[in-house]
């Protein structure tokens, strides 16, 4: 018999349209054959979190599985040992500048409070900042200078009667609000100039503190650490001043290593001790070129037992001029506490750079703080002062009263202060080639490893602990946090 071929056609296309029919009701009637099959979970022993220099990521969790075993492979090792540990970390964190103030203030309520939350809380949408820096009086980061004590040229005023927080009521306020969403957030005060009558010149730029007014600027210090604490505020470390050696900003005051002892020893550390207060005193607060300095400072017997510690910054010299520090007087601490972000610098040249020395190169040469430079400003990188830094760009940038934007030292710091609370110990991890890195043991027992790939190549590399390993990759100037317990 032959065949029609058009009824054949037919035929069949009507079989499969009930067949397919038959298939999709029988997934919503009883006869439902059960679940899709079920696949072993992949399981991941770590969090990863990233960020690469071209902005692609910005601190992102990654969906990667990443789980210890014991298969070999031919990576190199970055080897974390939480046994052989370091310093205790203190925190991380930024300048609350003046300006910072001003600018933050200029957002709606809701995002003010939105942005204090996400960098100073606890959550998960938080960075958690747990350490930041003020200033004494204006910095040259604030609208305009001012001390606490400003007179009429040739007034004095030993007993400081005309004393005052009045002009930093904004920043106090502030303050408030961090401490409420951080009580235990750390805070250290360092002045740019000493009230102008105090001086041997009439001027907030340069000039050297008068010896005759050394007893008054000690009690100086002493009242405003006081009146701080009767608004509910902690000083917890003094440096007695910034960049000493630079007196060309706008406040600036310059002050030799010898002065600082010679301040420290018969002034500041009797003055603190008369009044009960033991917020610490750090030496020096300026660059890594010079650590004679602190060193010198250290020697003098009498001032000695008065200070705590360092503090550096990083526009010259190198990192480990720390540990050359710390080698020395390996019983004082060492602070990192100023590095800018430039308005004409390059996002993934700053994240390389800054997470190579600012965050690990400070924490592998014992600094037990990292600190980046200005919290905020507006977008043409004011306020300042007139002659301060122009180009100093703030971790946050405020675009308009209802919007921010982070930028690159927001993300430098967040990779550690995210992970690494305060009371975390350094523990020992190895470099291995261009993978600039650094581990941490939280107070809760999770291990943190940040790793920079100083390179000019993504690079797998294993993760090496307790005799197990993980391989993980970075790209080129790329920044990854690793958390695991």
């Amino acid at each position: 018999m032959k065949c029609n071929f058009k009824n054949t056609i037919k035929a069949l296309f009507f079989t499969i349209a009930v067949f397919a029919q038959v298939k999709c009701s029988s997934s919503n009637d009883a006869a439902d054959p059960g679940p899709p099959p079920i696949y072993p979970e992949i399981k991941s022993d770590i969090d990863f979190w990233l960020t690469k220099g071209d902005q692609s990521v910005l601190l992102a969790k990654q969906n990667s599985a990443l789980a210890f075993g014991t298969t070999s492979n031919t990576f190199a090792n970055i080897e974390v040992n939480d046994s052989q540990k370091y310093q205790t970390i203190d925190g991380f964190g930024y300048t609350l500048t003046g300006g910072s103030v001003d600018v933050i203030n200029q957002l709606n309520a809701s995002k003010r409070t939105a942005l204090l939350q996400e960098l100073f809380g606890s959550d998960q949408n938080s960075i958690g900042v747990s350490y930041i820096r003020i200033s004494i009086g204006a910095s040259d980061l604030s609208a305009d200078t001012f001390t606490y004590n400003d007179l009429a040229a040739g007034e004095t005023d030993l007993n400081l009667a005309k004393f005052s927080l009045e002009k930093d009521k904004n920043l106090i306020a502030m303050l408030k609000e961090i401490l409420a969403i951080n009580p235990k957030i750390l805070v250290l005060a360092t002045p740019w100039t000493a009230p102008l009558w105090m001086k041997d010149k009439n001027s907030f730029v340069g000039g050297k503190l008068s010896t005759q007014y050394y007893d008054v600027y000690a009690q100086y210090f002493v009242k405003y650490i006081q009146q701080m604490k009767a608004q509910g505020i902690t000083i917890d470390a003094v440096t007695p001043q910034n960049e000493p050696l630079h007196d060309g900003n706008n406040p600036s005051m310059y002050m030799s290593a010898a002065e600082q002892a010679n301040f420290i020893k018969n002034n500041l550390g009797p003055a603190f001790k008369t009044a009960n207060i033991t917020t610490k005193i750090i030496a020096y607060d300026h660059n890594c070129d010079n650590p004679n300095y602190p060193k010198a400072i250290l020697a003098d017997t009498d001032a000695f037992p008065f200070v705590d510690g360092s503090a550096f910054h990083l526009y010259a010299g190198n990192i480990n001029a720390l540990s050359d520090v710390y080698n020395a007087y390996p019983t004082k601490n060492i602070y990192f506490t100023e590095q800018y972000t430039a308005s004409t610098g390059d996002f993934g040249g700053d994240l390389k750079w800054h997470l190579k020395n600012v965050v690990i190169g400070s924490m592998r040469n014992y600094s037990k703080n990292a600190l980046e430079w200005n919290l905020a400003n507006n977008a043409s990188f004011q306020p300042h002062t007139q002659g301060g830094c122009t180009t100093c760009k703030g971790a946050i940038t405020i675009t308009s009263n209802d919007n921010f934007q982070r930028n690159v030292a927001y993300y430098i710091i967040a990779h550690a202060s995210k992970f690494v609370p305060a009371g975390s110990l350094r523990i020992a991890s190895n470099i291995s080639g261009n993978l600039q890195n650094v581990a941490f043991l939280t107070p809760s027992g999770s291990k943190v490893l940040i790793v920079e790939n100083d390179g000019n190549a993504a690079e797998t590399f294993n993760i090496k602990f307790n005799g197990k390993w993980v391989a993980a990759t970075l790209d080129a100037g790329a920044v990854g946090t690793f958390t695991w317990k």
